[in-house]
């Protein structure tokens, strides 16, 4: 896999034919999991990859289908540069196992959610998001800020961002997103 994405990278392989699809997944895709597709996706921009890559975001549940993110995460999305507010949430569903490449969950939670549905032989490679952060080091879950006031939804921020810049900084390196998450 890793000449493969070396091969994206240096431009040998036209976008079109070299994207990878990555999804990001919290409960009900309208606060953690919409804030890590829209990041990533403006850091990817921001280092020419967004035509190799394809980000995305879904939920462990269908409370909120086809719902825009919670506006406190679209407000502190925006006033960071990031737009989310066109983003409707969806559930998780079987054949996201096999169209995307790597599904990064939030919480560990999600984790063995995603991971007790994944079918047998799918190709996804499912991890943790925050192991790839290298600013809050021993944080391993995204905090769900639901519940709470904007500070929450700030923090999530913080940690999405620390951790997207982990997951280009090895995608630019021609590095697998596959790490260990127990």
């Amino acid at each position: 896999m890793i000449p493969r994405i070396k091969q994206w990278l240096s431009g040998e392989v036209p976008p079109s034919a070299a994207q990878t699809r990555i999804l990001m997944v919290c409960t009900g895709n309208i606060c953690r999991s919409p804030t890590a597709e829209g990041v990533l996706r403006r850091k990817l921009e921001q280092a020419g990859l967004q035509g190799h890559f394809a980000v995305a975001s879904a939920g462990t549940q269908g409370y909120h289908t086809a719902e825009p993110p919670d506006p406190r995460a679209v407000k502190a999305a925006a006033a960071r540069g990031y737009d989310i507010s066109r983003l409707k949430a969806r559930p998780m569903r079987p054949e996201d196992f096999t169209a995307h490449q790597w599904v990064l969950a939030m919480d560990r939670g999600h984790l063995e959610w995603l991971r007790k549905r994944a079918p047998a032989g799918a190709p996804a490679r499912v991890s943790l998001l925050m192991p790839f952060a290298s600013r809050h080091p021993g944080l391993d879950e995204v905090p769900d800020p639901y519940y709470g006031g904007p500070e929450g939804f700030e923090r999530v921020l913080d940690l999405v961002e620390d951790a997207c810049d982990g997951v280009v900084a090895r995608l630019r390196a021609g590095q697998p997103l596959l790490r260990q998450s127990a």
